[in-house]
């Protein structure tokens, strides 16, 4: 039989305890500080670009995945607060033919989903919006280890960047984003003015790997 110290002694600490993890978990939900914002009302956009041989090895059935695209494609294009961001700012029609960004974007699934979430935010219609976005993307050019090369290979993230740099000199180092997952790339993001000028990232993290993988482009 418990001792009658010990049961008192559960009955104080398990509510302290719940207590605990029910304030941990607000501050989780709380952290990515977003609201449903206004059209045209944020500080700057992320022009994020997506690693698809790394989204591709645990989706191998998306249909990005199965459209022959390789290396680099576009996530999105987002309205950013110095603080947090804006979504789901309005419910404005979306592209009538979501496949005339399948060259960037290989799923209209996404392209819907990238206009509802985040392009509602940009004080755009989806046809300039979309416009928008293919413009941020074709101002950015590629290394060319991550255009063509056919072997994996590890690298450092701040390397990553430096060669991203190399070769788009009007960015600086705080002026974009490498993004990481198991010591694996996933994403670089370029954070730009609301005319596509190149501007600090505020509040977004960097990837703290010492060394990154890179699946090579199939």
């Amino acid at each position: 039989m418990r001792h009658p110290i010990l049961k008192k002694l559960t009955l104080f600490i398990i509510p302290l305890l719940l207590m605990a993890v029910a304030a941990g978990y607000s501050r989780h939900r709380n952290s990515g500080q977003t609201s449903q914002g206004a059209p045209g009302v944020f500080d700057y956009y992320v022009l994020a670009l997506s690693w698809l041989p790394e989204f591709c090895y645990s989706h191998p059935d998306k249909p990005q995945c199965q459209s022959g695209h390789h290396g680099f494609v576009v996530h999105g294009l987002w309205p950013q607060y110095a603080d947090g961001y804006p979504e789901l700012c309005s419910t404005a029609p979306g592209l009538a033919n979501p496949m005339e960004m399948s060259d960037l974007m290989p799923d209209a699934n996404l392209v819907a989903h990238e206009w509802i979430t985040h392009g509602t935010c940009s004080g755009l219609d989806a046809e300039h919006y979309f416009q928008l976005l293919r413009r941020a993307f074709t101002s950015v050019i590629m290394p060319e280890r991550f255009v063509a090369s056919r072997d994996n290979f590890s690298i450092p993230p701040q390397e990553v960047k430096r060669e991203f740099l190399q070769v788009n000199p009007e960015f600086s180092a705080d002026e974009m984003t490498i993004g990481c997952g198991n010591n694996y790339l996933t994403a670089v993001s370029f954070c730009m003015t609301k005319d596509l000028k190149p501007t600090a990232c505020q509040n977004l993290r960097d990837c703290r790997a010492n060394v990154i993988r890179v699946p090579r482009v199939r």
